[in-house]
Formats: structure tokens, C-alpha cells, sequence
């Protein structure tokens, strides 16, 4: 089954790369349950599930050198959970400007002769 990157499910799997429906890193409840947990969010849901696989490298890829090989999984975390991060920052830069309040007013008091020099502003 192809891979709708329409749906909430298939733009996380692509934020994270998780692209070979053969072999899914994460199965879809995985991600629906991230989507859950933050409430329907695909960058905060995307960043948890690199999270996921950034704790599974670190426990089962570790540091290993041998003759002609080379693996460092904890190097590798490290990239997955900067990733995560940024996807946080851009959720929440995306989340602020969704709640920005420019084109509200605020009602101020009209007072035409003013105050009193040293007089107490009452509303």
C-alpha cells in the first residue's frame, strides 16, 4: 500500500524518512499514538518518533569497530535528536505565528481634558 502524504500518518513518515513500506521503522499506531500525545501535531509528533529511534540507536547500535567496518550509533542519535529539535522549534514558531494577535485592538480610556499633574490614572 502506498504511502498518502496527505494524511496526518504519511507527513510524519516523511518529516522522519521513514519512506520504505517494506521495512517501516514505525508502524502507523506508533505514529498515531505520537499524534495523540500532541494533539494532532505532525512536526511535535515527527520529533517524538526521531526521539524513538534516536533512543533505539543509542541501546542497540552502539560504538562498534572492527577490521573494516565502522558504526556509531550514539553519533547517529545525536543527529536524530538535533533533527527532533528543530522540528520542535519550527512547530512552535509555526504555533506562534497561528496565535499572533496583530489585528487586535486594545480600548483605551477617553479622557478629553487629560489629568491632573501627579493625579492617580483610575479607570
Amino acid at each position: 500500500m502506498a504511502i498518502d502524504f496527505t494524511t496526518p500518518i504519511g507527513q510524519v513518515r516523511l518529516q522522519i524518512a521513514d519512506l520504505d513500506e517494506a521495512a517501516f521503522l514505525l508502524s502507523d499506531e506508533h505514529l498515531t499514538g505520537y499524534l495523540a500525545m500532541n494533539a494532532e501535531s505532525v512536526l511535535r509528533a515527527a520529533a517524538d518518533a526521531l526521539d524513538a529511534i534516536a533512543t533505539s540507536e543509542t541501546l542497540l547500535g552502539k560504538k562498534i569497530r572492527t577490521q573494516d567496518l565502522s558504526t556509531d550509533g550514539p553519533a547517529v542519535a545525536t543527529d536524530l535528536r538535533k533533527k527532533a529539535a528543530e522540528l520542535r522549534a519550527r512547530a512552535a514558531a509555526e504555533e506562534a505565528k497561528a496565535s499572533d494577535t496583530d489585528d487586535v485592538f486594545e480600548v483605551i480610556p477617553f479622557h478629553p481634558y487629560g489629568k491632573p499633574e501627579g493625579a492617580e490614572w483610575r479607570l
